[in-house]
């Protein structure tokens, strides 16, 4: 399997897939066909869209969350995807999805200029299969039972975009950036379930 860069700033060709998406619903399967070429690192890049604003899209969470475990396994064995049906064929309305992806895609052109290839050794080689594994531990955070919790989706959704640019453009940089977004969101969720338990023990104890 070939993961593809590109030295076309990411919100081209992220802006490019979006205007490809048609009718009132899509589906997994269809983004996939749709990004083709692009790989799996462009899948994961779409899939975090719609988490870089404070919206709610029914189902997006899970489908996308699972989707990008399942990217990262592929990534970091260095093989195509394997995805059950239920995830693939979920149907997603484009009426909520497409303006998400839109917005997320103006926040990623913001950063475009800062991008560039440097500290290859990041990217590359063996660090390439260790990247899987982070992307794939960010799907699971992105996946956690959180969803009440004001940028529980938001804070593991910036960590894997950094990351995947990094290995996208091969930035070293935005690759440490990945990681240090996905230790924060660590970090953050400990808070989260240190304060909960704290106040459990108050109310309860």
């Amino acid at each position: 399997m070939q993961l593809h860069d590109t030295t076309i700033p990411l919100s081209e060709t992220l802006t490019r897939t979006i205007d490809g998406i048609q009718g009132e619903t899509v589906t997994l399967r269809e983004l996939m066909a749709a990004i083709g070429e692009q790989g799996l690192l462009m899948l994961c890049a779409v899939a975090t869209l719609p988490f870089l604003i404070p919206v709610s899209i029914p189902g997006v969470s899970t489908v996308f969350g699972a989707a990008i475990v399942l990217l990262a396994i592929a990534v970091t064995l260095n093989r195509m995807p394997w995805m059950p049906k239920r995830i693939l064929d979920r149907e997603l309305s484009t009426a909520s999805l497409v303006p998400a992806l839109r917005k997320g895609v103006r926040i990623v052109s913001r950063i475009d200029a800062w991008v560039k290839p440097r500290a290859l050794f990041l990217s590359d080689g063996h660090m390439a299969r260790f990247n899987g594994m982070v992307l794939l531990f960010g799907g699971v955070l992105l996946m956690a039972p959180f969803g009440f919790v004001p940028f529980s989706n938001t804070a593991p959704a910036v960590g894997i975009l950094l990351l995947t640019i990094g290995m996208l453009q091969r930035d070293g940089l935005f690759v440490l950036l990945g990681y240090l977004g996905t230790i924060l969101t660590v970090v953050y969720f400990t808070v989260l379930i240190y304060g909960a338990w704290k106040a459990g023990g108050a109310l309860f104890g």
